[in-house]
């Protein structure tokens, strides 16, 4: 680890960047260039103290889920990100762990997107980022861990997954997950995170199994919807993708026209979030 390197590059990134590159408030003073040690480690999720250690030089090793948190956060390109892995003592993401990253011209538009649900998802089906309402809507994922945080993973394997569609669409969900899968497989190859998802799909699953042999392949770029929420009921919904160059990723955007029950609802899920977090910070 190169203690000084990385402190100068962390340095130099966030004198680099504005408040408004990141949606943030300007403030009516400001002493130094660029964004304040505290907003760069709100963005990450860590501790000021933290970030300001590594800052000064005096920090431990981060992980590589908290290097992947301040590229994020400081919006590395990938270069960036490969540097920022090798001086702070890591390799640089392979291209199937980089995909994790969410990559930042989609992070861009998703943090414009406060007043309907957005979410960027993997090529697996895994949910690495959301806005508030996306959660309020779908739920936190944050706790699942390995092939768990594939949601084709656990729509085969979890049947309380199924029930945020109607019975009489589940088995188009399926058919859907199953072609996404194979869409990525198709990318990745039998060695990759696709290829230990799908076998570990045919062992558990016998309709994923069979789904499988269908040989459907496909990725959707929009679609009509409904949802079931456990407090809302039923939410008509319209979902538009925006897919990375690659297609290793996807911002996934679910909107009502404005007026319509849908609408309303996702306005009440608004409410109902904010409530949540209210009481979460008060107990």
């Amino acid at each position: 680890m190169d203690r000084p390197a990385l402190a100068d590059f962390l340095r130099r990134r966030r004198a680099s960047l504005q408040p408004s590159d990141l949606g943030l408030p300007a403030g009516l003073r400001r002493r130094t260039q660029g964004l304040r040690r505290e907003e760069v480690a709100s963005l990450a999720a860590m501790s000021t103290d933290y970030y300001t250690r590594l800052e000064q030089q005096r920090g431990p090793q981060p992980s590589e889920q908290m290097l992947g948190s301040l590229a994020r956060a400081l919006r590395l390109s990938n270069e960036e990100r490969d540097y920022l892995f090798r001086v702070a003592g890591h390799n640089a993401p392979t291209p199937t762990t980089a995909a994790t990253q969410v990559a930042p011209a989609l992070m861009r538009v998703l943090e414009r997107l406060d007043d309907t649900p957005a979410l960027i998802l993997s090529s697996l089906g895994e949910r690495l980022v959301q806005n508030a309402l996306a959660a309020a809507l779908l739920g936190d994922v944050s706790g699942y861990t390995g092939l768990a945080r594939s949601e084709i993973y656990r729509w085969f394997t979890d049947p309380a997954e199924r029930l945020r569609y109607p019975a009489e669409d589940r088995d188009r969900q399926s058919r859907a997950q199953v072609a996404s899968l194979r869409a990525a497989y198709g990318a990745m190859g039998p060695r990759s995170r696709a290829g230990e998802l799908l076998r570990a799909l045919q062992e558990a699953s016998a309709e994923f199994a069979e789904l499988w042999e269908r040989h459907e392949v496909t990725r959707r770029f929009s679609d009509h919807k409904v949802l079931v929420h456990p407090e809302v009921g039923e939410i008509e919904l319209d979902c538009q993708a925006l897919f990375t160059e690659d297609q290793s990723q996807c911002l996934l955007v679910l909107t009502a026209p404005r007026g319509s029950a849908g609408y309303e609802k996702l306005q009440l899920l608004g409410v109902l979030g904010q409530r949540g977090v209210t009481e979460t910070a008060r107990a």
